[in-house]
């Protein structure tokens, strides 16, 4: 008897030149930049994850946070329970 060793290769190769959106790990839950901060903070929880994905009204990729800059805006004295993920400054903080 042979014995036979399979390589296995991937189902999608990998592209020649990543992209920057494709730099940021595409693992975790999307939500779009519309979503107030409570609603981030239930979806982490539910999803048991540490960040979000935010994107924009055409689906785009334009950031990612976390459940510390999360929570560091709703314990801060200008939160509010209307401020939006795309109010947020680019460092996840209110502006």
């Amino acid at each position: 008897m042979t014995l036979v060793q399979k390589q296995l290769r991937p189902t999608h190769p990998a592209p020649a030149h990543p992209t920057v959106t494709g730099a940021v790990d595409p693992a975790g839950p999307q939500v779009r930049d519309d979503m107030t901060v409570e609603v981030a903070l239930a979806v982490m929880a539910g999803a048991r994850t540490g960040h979000l994905l935010v994107c924009d009204d055409g689906d785009q990729r334009t950031g990612l946070v976390t459940r510390a800059q999360l929570t560091t805006v709703r314990d801060s004295p200008s939160y509010t329970d209307r401020l939006r993920l795309r109010d947020l400054s680019d460092d996840g903080t209110t502006p």
